[in-house]
């Protein structure tokens, strides 16, 4: 019975996890394109880029992949996190988790 329980939290952890990531990734997506309103015409990509990474913890921060881009005055933000395998910051799962937002650029008056 004993391994039947640990096996069972072993999936759960992994589970966990999994959410956690998706969360984090759906996070500095939402962060990332905060930023790149706010922030002038030149400046605007390396402020998504920062503010993407800036609140991941380390074991995620390294595989993280965070794109921006513009149109017509719309700004998107796209994050890729790895699903780490079991330990966070060891080694991850060949997949990635995806994490998108997008909102509209502030105008100066």
């Amino acid at each position: 019975m004993t391994p039947a329980i640990i096996a069972t939290l072993v999936v759960l952890w992994q589970l966990v996890l999994v959410g956690y990531t998706y969360t984090l990734a759906g996070n500095a997506a939402d962060e990332a394109v905060r930023a790149a309103t706010a922030a002038g015409p030149g400046a605007m990509q390396g402020a998504c880029q920062e503010a993407g990474r800036d609140k991941l913890p380390g074991a995620w921060e390294g595989g993280a992949g965070v794109e921006c881009g513009s149109a017509g005055g719309y700004v998107t933000a796209d994050v890729r996190l790895e699903v780490p395998i079991l330990f966070p910051g060891v080694v991850g799962f060949p997949f990635t988790v995806h994490g998108h937002a997008g909102a509209v650029e502030e105008e100066d008056d």
